[in-house]
């Protein structure tokens, strides 16, 4: 076998794995717990976190004409010497935050 088949050959490989990965990485919806993280690095931003939850089940949700299929759930932080309570909504595909509000 010849150098230039096998660089043939790893090339062919390494650009198949990545279209596969692309591929893979579309299909593949977020954890429930990645939204969650991705709720808990938002709102660490403006105060400490004293507390979370996240419902891990999918639910349908509608936002102004879009539809999406989300997961839901709480976060509580400290706003000075009080706790206050907020809920998020977050799209089951990305675990991108859509919506969220003080309870």
């Amino acid at each position: 076998m010849s150098w230039k088949s096998f660089v043939l050959g790893v090339g062919i490989g390494l650009v198949g794995g990545y279209i596969t990965r692309e591929v893979m990485t579309e299909k593949i919806a977020a954890s429930p717990e990645k939204a969650l993280q991705n709720a808990k690095d938002a709102f660490k931003e403006n105060g400490e976190i004293s507390g979370s939850w996240i419902h891990m089940e999918k639910e349908p949700y509608q936002k102004e004409e879009l539809h999406y299929e989300v997961y839901k759930g709480g976060i509580s932080r400290y706003t000075g010497e009080d706790v206050k309570q907020y809920e998020f909504v977050a799209d089951a595909k990305t675990g991108v935050i859509i919506d969220a509000y003080p309870i």
